[in-house]
């Protein structure tokens, strides 16, 4: 177990963290949707039932939609944009894209690396930019369930 917790404290942190203020964001939610309802003479709910509404989740993926759409601008930004100094940034004289051989695809790849990073083609830039896509995706999945509790939202009030 202590090796389990040492070779993941990282991951761990942040999973708790990421916890505790989904914890404190529907606790402050809670006591302001049941303010709301108090002054318009409406039931108050439960803290679990809040967790279930429609308003709960266009607030949490309100601010995921903002964080991840600032990951996928930082990937973009980093490979075109450069800051004297800066651990985010290339050195000076590195700006753009890099080679296949810095980056250790297609003829370039280990022979332990992925297949991804080794087959070429399309699957190889998939590869090249997993990150900036897995981000995209994210953003645009958060922004489009924020849209839909958004618009639960505002048909129940």
């Amino acid at each position: 177990m202590s090796r389990f917790l040492r070779f993941n404290s990282l991951s761990i942190f942040f999973l708790l963290l990421f916890a505790a203020t989904l914890v404190a964001q529907s606790i402050v939610g809670l006591h302001e949707y049941n303010e709301e309802a108090a002054q318009h003479a409406q039931e108050t709910i439960s803290w679990t039932r809040y967790l279930y509404t429609s308003e709960f989740g266009a607030a949490v993926l309100e601010n995921w939609q903002s964080e991840w759409l600032q990951f996928c601008l930082l990937t973009v930004a980093t490979v075109w944009l450069l800051q004297q100094g800066s651990p985010e940034s290339k050195p000076l004289d590195q700006a753009g894209l890099e080679s296949d051989g810095s980056q250790k695809v297609e003829g370039s790849a280990a022979p332990g690396s992925p297949l991804w990073a080794r087959v070429g083609g399309v699957r190889t830039r998939i590869y090249e930019n997993s990150l900036l896509l897995a981000f995209a995706l994210i953003f645009f999945g958060s922004w489009a369930t924020q849209a839909v509790t958004g618009w639960t939202e505002y048909n129940n009030e």
